[in-house]
């Protein structure tokens, strides 16, 4: 480019360079902002990418969590399970047992009931026994006054008197009734007679006995005592008196009593000692040649 003078081109080259260093300053600018926006960016990309590890990580610490939660849950559930699977099969045994416990107090119920109206039925015959258990001893009371008084009148009417030997006699019984008093009492044997007048004497417990008369109007007889091989007679007795004698090896006293006397017999009892040897051992020591 042709100058007309060196001011032109001073101006030229003067508008050159301001042109020129707008460009540079502002590719400069252009560069500086780049920079920036680069730097700005990177930061920025930085701190997003941090964020986002740190979102990751809180989030993976959160599904951590909910996984062991939810473990922890399955384990409790499971657990649960288990333990409500035991509680059912112990509640089964349970209702179970008590069925059977009902069953059995049901039954020992009804088996109660059955023994309770039995004890009530025995209860009412009980009662009705007693009431005529009751009875009955009302009525063996009235006996038992009735039997004493006739023993207290039946007594009345026994006394005591002397034997034919002058000796005290027991008590004497004046009729068959008197006799099993005496019998009843217990302190003499006794065994009852009727003989009628014989030529033979008659066995009378371990004596003989043979009546040779009898005056009934009278009321007297006479009588042989056979005993030991001897005969004692009692002649002309009365009826009552007793007929006393001694026999045997210990010298015992017997008794012969009539208290009937009739036209051709007489009834009475013969009385004995109770250690008296009886009848058949008389006859058991005759044998045995004694």
């Amino acid at each position: 480019m042709d100058y007309q003078n060196e001011a032109d081109r001073s101006a030229h080259e003067d508008a050159a360079f301001s042109r020129i260093s707008r460009i540079v300053s502002m590719k400069l600018v252009g560069t500086l902002l780049a920079a920036v926006y680069v730097c700005g960016s990177g930061f920025y990309a930085y701190q997003l990418n941090t964020r986002v590890a740190q979102a990751e990580q809180s989030q993976k610490t959160m599904l951590d969590a909910i996984e062991n939660r939810n473990s922890a849950i399955a384990n409790q559930v499971e657990t649960t399970e288990s333990s409500l699977k035991q509680s059912t099969a112990a509640l089964r045994r349970s209702q179970r047992q008590i069925a059977a416990r009902s069953n059995a107090l049901r039954k020992q119920v009804n088996e109660t009931a059955k023994e309770l109206e039995e004890s009530q039925r025995l209860l009412a015959s009980m009662s009705n026994d007693l009431g005529g258990v009751k009875t009955d001893l009302s009525g063996a009371r009235s006996d038992i006054s009735s039997t004493r008084s006739d023993l207290e009148a039946t007594k009345k009417r026994l006394d005591s008197t002397i034997g034919d030997l002058g000796l005290q006699s027991g008590l004497i019984a004046h009729t068959r009734d008197d006799l099993e008093l005496l019998k009843h009492r217990g302190d003499r044997n006794y065994y009852e007679f009727t003989l009628a007048k014989s030529k033979h004497p008659t066995p009378v417990g371990t004596v003989s006995l043979q009546l040779k008369k009898v005056n009934a109007r009278k009321g007297s007889f006479t009588m042989n005592v056979i005993a030991d091989d001897h005969v004692i007679e009692k002649k002309d007795r009365n009826v009552a008196e007793p007929l006393q004698f001694y026999t045997g090896r210990d010298h015992m006293l017997y008794e012969v009593v009539v208290f009937t006397a009739n036209k051709k017999s007489v009834s009475g009892y013969l009385a004995t000692p109770k250690n008296a040897p009886q009848q058949g051992a008389i006859r058991d020591r005759e044998q045995s040649g004694e």
